[in-house]
């Protein structure tokens, strides 16, 4: 499967490689890097809905398993569509600034850019002003894939896409169900299941209350 954005392609890794050496080096980190970042604002969200609603906390549970699933759907497009990447597709290129994936590691959708757009999705649907901070950094997670020379522009472009519209639909669809179990394992009497789910609002008002009458 081939797409006309070659040159645009050329034009992106030929800025890249007449940038400075560390705008090279913080790329190459940033593009991998981005995942672990997302995976800690993941347990951000966790560790902050555990003194919120059953529903609140149900989505920011459902936030990682939508990413999850968007990254599944991403890689049976990528085997059925079978794209050739384009540090070894497109001539006259200059090399790739990020080791070629071998063959048989196709290259659309991008993966990292499908994981980036679920996250940013599914983070701001956990709590909404956080977008102004997912959004911009999902972009700069794909375009650093296409700035390495690993992707071409419309492989981002779609994962983005199918990340956030995937991620959505399943934070959307889900989050409903979810809340009856959460809500069960917030009575349970594990104290890990407890630990797990957090206390809940009640107890954080009741604890609010009892210490607000101690200092009368």
């Amino acid at each position: 499967m081939t797409f006309e954005d070659d040159e645009l392609y050329r034009d992106i890794t030929d800025f890249a490689h007449d940038t400075p050496t560390w705008v090279q080096h913080a790329a190459e980190v940033w593009t991998e890097a981005g995942i672990l970042v997302f995976g800690a604002l993941f347990v951000v969200a966790w560790w902050r809905s555990r003194r919120a609603s059953p529903h609140a906390f149900a989505t920011a549970v459902l936030a990682p398993v939508a990413t999850g699933v968007a990254y599944v759907c991403s890689e049976l497009l990528k085997s059925g569509l079978a794209q050739e990447r384009p540090c070894r597709a497109v001539a006259e290129a200059v090399p790739s600034l990020s080791a070629c994936p071998p063959t048989g590691d196709w290259s659309f959708p991008s993966n990292h850019a499908t994981i980036a757009g679920a996250s940013a999705v599914a983070l701001a649907l956990v709590r909404r002003v956080v977008i102004w901070i997912t959004a911009p950094l999902a972009l700069l997670m794909a375009l650093s894939r296409v700035f390495v020379g690993v992707h071409y522009p419309h492989d981002v472009a779609a994962g983005l896409l199918l990340g956030a519209v995937v991620a959505a639909t399943a934070v959307l669809l889900g989050r409903r169900p979810a809340t009856r179990p959460a809500e069960a394992m917030r009575a349970s009497s594990a104290p890990a299941v407890r630990w797990l789910t957090g206390p809940g609002p009640a107890a954080v008002t009741a604890t609010a209350y009892a210490t607000s009458h101690r200092r009368r």
